[in-house]
């Protein structure tokens, strides 16, 4: 008989702000289900793939836990190590640019990230393609968001689930992530364009850019730049440059 092996999940690649504020679905060794996180934009998932900076580091006296804290400029969360796995954070110091793949975990309340693959990384760019990279992916998504919680107003709560699962396959879960994480916001899209306004010389503005000018936190900018591309006040004209329509 062919032994069965464990499915390893797909890690995906997130800010840390849409871990921490997601909901946390513990798992269950009984009927062999695995925990899981739903993100404010209605994403399930159980293993994480980021991109941060250490800012701090443990080690316990016995040398059988470890822990480092990351910070991606969205927010910070603890990576996790136990037993044979503390060596994952050998030669990881504060000030480091880290790629970290790991199970999300919660114990007491926290939610932290249990560490599985710990590199460092040298070049400061890939963070930047990185950042990109997450925004792209997180404009399919937010169209989705908002078309569902437009309709709240206009369907009932089964046809909502309804509408939810046979367009988009998504779980009454989710479904109520989405709905339970909208937020009043500040609209900061008109000092955004205006900033890409004055910055571009013709060839747009890179993003790395209005990371460096705006004074506002960094998954702001994200998500606002998220809603001008959807919107069609901003387009890219090349990889990692914008330019105001």
């Amino acid at each position: 008989m062919t032994n069965m092996q464990p499915i390893r999940l797909p890690a995906k690649k997130l800010r840390i702000f849409d871990i921490v504020n997601g909901k946390y679905f513990p798992g269950s060794k009984e009927e062999m289900k695995a925990s899981y996180l739903i993100t404010p934009l209605g994403e399930k998932v159980s293993r994480v793939n980021l991109v941060a900076t250490v800012t701090d580091k443990f080690l316990s006296e016995d040398g059988n836990y470890s822990t480092a804290t990351i910070d991606d400029g969205s927010e910070a969360i603890r990576v996790k190590t136990f037993k044979e796995d503390v060596k994952l954070l050998d030669g990881i110091e504060a000030g480091d640019l880290v790629l970290v793949i790991g199970k999300i975990k919660e114990y007491n309340g926290e939610v932290y990230v249990n560490g599985e693959i710990v590199k460092k990384i040298f070049d400061r760019n890939f963070e930047s393609l990185r950042r990109l990279e997450i925004l792209k992916q997180a404009v399919q998504q937010k169209r989705i968001v908002d078309e569902i919680r437009n309709l709240t107003s206009q369907l009932s709560d089964e046809e909502l689930k309804q509408y939810a699962k046979e367009k988009y396959d998504m779980d009454e879960q989710c479904l109520q992530v989405i709905i339970e994480s909208r937020r009043l916001e500040v609209d900061y899209k008109p000092k955004i364009l205006e900033v890409i306004e004055n910055l571009d010389t013709g060839q747009g503005v890179e993003v790395g850019k209005l990371f460096e000018v705006l004074n506002l936190p960094e998954h702001v900018i994200e998500n606002t730049m998220n809603e001008l591309l959807e919107q069609g006040f901003i387009f890219e004209p090349s990889p990692g440059f914008f330019k105001k329509v």
